[in-house]
């Protein structure tokens, strides 16, 4: 499942929650899927920040993943 498919059946469930209501099994689906895009947005925000370069005020460059993965 792609992840513009991933968001349409989020919305979809969530209209649908605001109407009549979920099934237990659709509710189940809904959070897995809000999980699973979730966790889709952190690991991209974390393998754009992973790629920053900072040039110190000496010249040197600072690579921000190389510096906070560590910790």
């Amino acid at each position: 499942m792609t992840m513009d498919e991933r968001i349409a059946r989020i919305n979809e469930l969530y209209h649908k929650s605001q109407d009549v209501g979920l099934t237990p099994e659709e509710k189940e689906e809904q959070q897995k899927l809000r999980q699973e895009y979730v966790d889709s947005i952190k690991r991209n925000m974390k393998a754009q920040l992973d790629n920053i370069d900072i040039v110190e005020k000496d010249g040197s460059i600072t690579n921000l993943g190389e510096k906070y993965s560590k910790k």
